[in-house]
């Protein structure tokens, strides 16, 4: 049997549950066996929701209680002093839960392992384990972890090229440019032409299922509207963006798949990419490092100065990660 729709099933999903909590997507590589995510949690965010916005964010996620339920569909004055109480209670909670990058991974993987389930007639344990993750310290984390997802399906030799990246972020920004150049060539009556890592378990306790309710049914999850890429904006005109040039990182990761495809790896580009100039990193061994950069970190990847700052905070005398960071990103930037 084929399982690549369900490469389509997660990317939808993640993005759909992005429209409701507090957590935003900037990269993201679905592949056959897992899947990469490059996201920003904003708790600052979140922590402003009001009852209202939070009881109806989790609500698209989960039944709920009665009292809830109550609230939602009569109002909060129809409710007891009691009742208004526990919808208070319940609601500080869920807000908590909407900027909590494991409360997303959960919803994620669960409605998947759902889903895949159903479609096999079996139950029981889909995801091989929890979810790993690593904090990006600095725009050069960043970049590199961009580029490091982004490029998965070259890297595994299953794809040639960005465009052929299939379920991933690079590949949804193509398509979006190439769609609204395309609507922008459209002629004034066009009006008449017709024209859209993880490895988490996916069982749930009874704690879990009765402080939340029920997960909604699949009918209703898939009915969730998805929600955009973060933005790229170097003039940082949006409060939420990747200070890039799409441009410049679209160069970057087009020179860095034609150097690590399986069939050229190694190869150095002509001319250093404007980012990498940019941010002072050495192309060869950022090429050299692109298909372990990830793995040489431990649970945070930075430049130098980034790394040596969380150790000082920390105390400790050492941070995985240091020496490959200082050959990567210890370049004068431009």
């Amino acid at each position: 049997m084929n399982y690549e729709h369900r490469r389509g099933w997660i990317e939808e999903r993640m993005l759909a549950l992005s429209n409701i909590f507090a957590i935003d997507i900037a990269a993201y590589a679905v592949m056959s066996n897992h899947y990469h995510i490059v996201l920003r949690v904003d708790a600052g965010r979140g922590m402003d929701w009001g009852t209202d916005e939070v009881l109806k964010r989790w609500t698209q996620l989960f039944n709920g209680p009665s009292s809830v339920q109550r609230y939602l569909s009569e109002g909060p004055e129809r409710l007891s002093a009691a009742e208004a109480t526990q919808v208070e209670e319940h609601a500080e909670l869920y807000r908590a839960r909407l900027h909590d990058l494991s409360w997303f991974m959960r919803v994620l993987n669960e409605s998947i392992a759902r889903q895949a389930n159903q479609e096999d007639g079996v139950k029981g344990r889909f995801w091989e384990g929890r979810f790993k993750s690593q904090a990006l310290l600095d725009e050069q984390a960043l970049l590199a972890a961009m580029a490091y997802v982004d490029l998965n399906p070259v890297r595994a030799g299953i794809a040639q090229d960005l465009q052929g990246c299939e379920f991933t972020g690079i590949a949804r920004r193509i398509r979006n440019v190439a769609r609204t150049q395309a609507q922008r060539r459209k002629p004034a009556d066009s009006s008449r032409v017709t024209c859209h890592v993880s490895r988490s378990r996916s069982s749930t306790s009874a704690d879990h299922a009765s402080e939340t309710g029920k997960l909604r049914s699949e009918q209703h999850l898939k009915s969730l509207q998805p929600a955009p890429l973060i933005p790229f904006d170097p003039a940082t005109r949006f409060e939420i963006a990747i200070p890039f040039a799409f441009e410049d990182y679209l160069e970057l990761v087009d020179t860095l798949g034609r150097c690590i495809h399986p069939m050229k790896r190694g190869l150095i580009p002509e001319r250093t990419p404007r980012l990498l100039l940019r941010l002072g990193m050495e192309t060869e061994a950022f090429v050299a490092q692109s298909a372990s950069m990830l793995k040489s970190f431990g649970p945070v990847i930075g430049a130098p100065d980034s790394l040596c700052e969380l150790a000082a905070r920390k105390r400790k005398q050492r941070v995985r990660g240091i020496r490959v960071s200082r050959a990567i990103f210890n370049r004068k930037a431009a």
